[in-house]
């Protein structure tokens, strides 16, 4: 046991000195941004850290991670919680994935993926925000090594963090808002020994639904998730943060559209909504504890900058 401890430890050590090696951290007070390198597989990629720290700042301050949706706009994002940061004393932390190297498979996707072909058995539908997927001809290839998964970044940023401003804190709190919903809700399912506390995944256009029939990326059944993980990610305090108006009317972002995905509703709200049931229904199954929750927003619908003033009041209002 003691072996393990210490291996983990020079584990996170190691990946702190990696990430600043070649860049010298600063966060400075107010709003800025810092460089780190990408995770393995992207080391030669500069990864933008869009950070705002409180004037009230102190070793006790608390830490949140925003991850954008598909524009990877971090810095938008930060900007929608420096009213929060200042107000609850929150440092906000936000990274950019440039899409040049992450795509739609390396970040909605987690870089679960080894090769997406989006020419391929998609096509957007003229008019509308849908792009559908004809299953015959779209290929999922999974990617079996964790290691290459983008989701051990959120931790390392944190740590990077951490070490610079000689923080107490332990955990971290998240927030992701459309492609940061999903990426947030598969972060949950396939790291759930993550340094994250509460994790709001919000407005999701789909789902990975924790069922062992379907393959990845619409369930689990190809990616060697035992139970006992499983059971670590419904102990998660992840909550399924959805807009009431981010329904059939709304054509914001972009909406995958498919036999399968269908399944789980034609409109974020439903699909959020199906995910969380199902969700609860599998841990039901399996007699496991189940800490995730939903919430819906009334009179809002696919508005990050509206979500993160109904998250902040729900993450720190009380």
């Amino acid at each position: 046991m003691k072996i393990k401890i210490i291996g983990l430890i020079l584990t996170i050590l190691s990946t702190i000195n990696y990430a600043t090696a070649q860049n010298k951290i600063e966060i400075n007070q107010g709003s800025g941004s810092f460089i780190i390198n990408g995770g393995k597989g992207f080391e030669n990629v500069d990864l933008t850290v869009y950070y705002h720290k409180p004037k009230n700042f102190s070793k006790s301050t608390k830490v949140l991670l925003v991850i954008p949706g598909s524009g990877r706009n971090g810095d938008s994002y930060r900007d929608s919680w420096i009213r929060t940061s200042e107000k609850h004393n929150v440092l906000i932390l936000s990274p950019s994935y440039p899409e040049k190297n992450y795509n739609y498979r390396g970040y909605h996707l987690g870089n679960m993926i080894t090769v997406l072909d989006l020419t391929k058995g998609f096509r957007y539908k003229k008019g509308t925000n849908q792009v559908w997927m004809d299953e015959n001809v779209a290929e999922f290839n999974l990617n079996p090594d964790p290691s290459v998964w983008i989701y051990s970044d959120f931790d390392r940023i944190f740590f990077v963090a951490k070490k610079t401003l000689k923080l107490k804190a332990k955990k971290y709190d998240m927030f992701g808002h459309s492609a940061g919903g999903q990426i947030l809700h598969r972060f949950t399912i396939f790291y759930p020994n993550s340094k994250a506390d509460r994790i709001l995944a919000s407005n999701a256009g789909s789902y990975t639904p924790t069922e062992y029939q379907t393959a990845y990326p619409f369930g689990i059944k190809n990616t060697n998730t035992k139970k006992r993980n499983l059971k670590k990610s419904f102990r998660k305090n992840l909550t399924i943060f959805l807009g009431e108006l981010d329904n059939a009317d709304e054509n914001g972002g972009k909406m995958l559209r498919s036999k399968t995905v269908d399944i789980q509703g034609t409109h974020r709200l439903a699909r959020g909504t199906y995910f969380y049931k199902h969700s609860l229904q599998t841990a039901k199954e399996l007699n496991f504890k189940y800490n995730w929750k939903l919430k819906v927003i009334p009179g809002i619908g696919h508005s990050q900058r509206k979500m993160a003033k109904a998250a902040a009041n729900y993450l720190y209002g009380n």
